[in-house]
């Protein structure tokens, strides 16, 4: 899974003030790109394994790198959720 940097680093380094809700696009943007390259991952998988089933020729650390790489995506993307819902489970008991 690839991390990069939204740039919201060189509007601050550059005095721009972020402003609230005026880019909400773009964490949606990043949130779906993430789980399709997740999907992509899984399916890269799933293709490798059924090829191994078929008799195909794959080799074996390929096979073996494709799952491992869908597991940890997973795993990684399963975590973040996590933790984004813990932290809206804490911000919502908060009174105001």
């Amino acid at each position: 899974m690839k991390i990069t940097n939204l740039g919201i680093d060189n509007q601050l380094q550059q005095g721009a003030k972020p402003k609230p809700g005026g880019k909400g696009d773009d964490f949606a943007n990043t949130l779906m790109d993430v789980l399709k390259e997740v999907n992509n991952s899984q399916q890269n998988s799933a293709n490798l394994q059924s090829s191994f089933m078929a008799g195909q020729p794959v080799e074996y650390h390929d096979l073996m790198i494709a799952m491992q790489k869908a597991s940890t995506t997973l795993q990684l993307t399963m975590q973040v959720r996590n933790q984004l819902l813990s932290a809206y489970q804490e911000i919502d008991k908060m009174s105001i």
